[in-house]
């Protein structure tokens, strides 16, 4: 066998692999984060659900920057466009809010981004002394062949990273509140 068909063998299994990745299902992972904030819900929900917050509670490495004109109406049917760096490439990102129940929840999906799956789900409870707020992610990465490489080195780091950043972000607002 020489070099050259060592190669070719080598480069079309490397294709193969990439066409049954497309062809199976990917695998779905899941992220979620809870934090209790010391305020009343109507000023909780609200704070949230103003999508320019969002770039207040973002890393500013990430340069996370809404292009949709403000303000946003939030409502169920709402669209958001955003660019966002990832591993310092910008990229475009566009979601819809698919489901809002005001004081309660609200659900934003992916249409347009680099996931090929993504559902967050911002929920509010009011419990004693304040509101408990859970975020629970669901997502899917592209590529499915190179995401056990992935996932663990980047995304699953990147997440935490981000939601530990608006962990200590919305603690300094909701706590240092007069």
């Amino acid at each position: 066998m020489t070099i050259i068909s060592i190669i070719i063998a080598t480069g079309l299994i490397l294709f193969l692999v990439l066409i049954l990745s497309f062809l199976r299902k990917p695998k779905v992972y899941t992220f979620k984060k809870e934090q209790f904030v010391p305020s009343d819900m109507d000023t909780v929900f609200d704070f949230f659900s103003r999508p320019e917050n969002l770039e207040k509670i973002t890393p500013p490495a990430m340069g996370f920057h809404i292009m949709t004109p403000k303000p946003v109406e939030m409502k169920e049917g709402a669209i958001i466009d955003y660019t966002v760096n990832i591993m310092g490439i910008p990229a475009r990102w566009r979601t819809m809010i698919t489901s809002y129940k005001i004081n309660e929840f609200f659900v934003d999906e992916q249409l347009k981004g680099p996931y090929s799956y993504w559902h967050h789900k911002h929920s509010f409870e009011a419990v004693e002394g304040g509101i408990n707020i859970v975020d629970e992610i669901t997502y899917a990465l592209p590529l499915e062949a190179f995401r056990s490489i992935v996932h663990p080195l980047f995304i699953k780091p990147q997440l935490k990273k981000i939601f530990s950043f608006r962990f200590q972000i919305i603690q300094d607002k909701f706590n240092n509140k007069k």
